[in-house]
């Protein structure tokens, strides 16, 4: 992967943990691997843990960033999940979401699936 699009990600992924942790969230952890997996962003707030996964484009050109986590990508992230979860021994009501960064503009949608 070219280092442009690692910055990109990575630029997108700080909005969006900006725009979580102003609404009360805190970051537990980003860009967590596992074989196989990986979470972007992992945050919590009272009892409720949120795992996030951020797709950021330069444009929708090619199709949204949330279009772009299908039903493999999801089972993966709460594949992921789990493992998170039992390797931080967290428990607690659980949400995933999906950010779509597009020229600095953030949509979260909760609950995405």
């Amino acid at each position: 992967m070219d280092r442009s699009r690692v910055a990109l990600g990575r630029w997108g992924e700080d909005l969006v943990a900006r725009r979580y942790e102003s609404d009360g969230y805190e970051v537990l952890d980003r860009n967590w691997r596992i074989k196989g997996g990986e979470i972007d962003l992992v945050l919590g707030r009272n009892d409720e843990i949120v795992f996030c996964e951020v797709k950021t484009r330069s444009s929708n050109s090619f199709g949204s960033g949330l279009e772009a986590v299908g039903p493999r990508k999801q089972q993966l992230v709460r594949r992921t999940a789990l493992s998170w979860l039992d390797r931080h021994g967290r428990r607690g009501r659980l949400r995933f979401d999906v950010a779509s960064v597009v020229a600095g503009q953030v949509r979260v949608v909760a609950g995405a699936f």
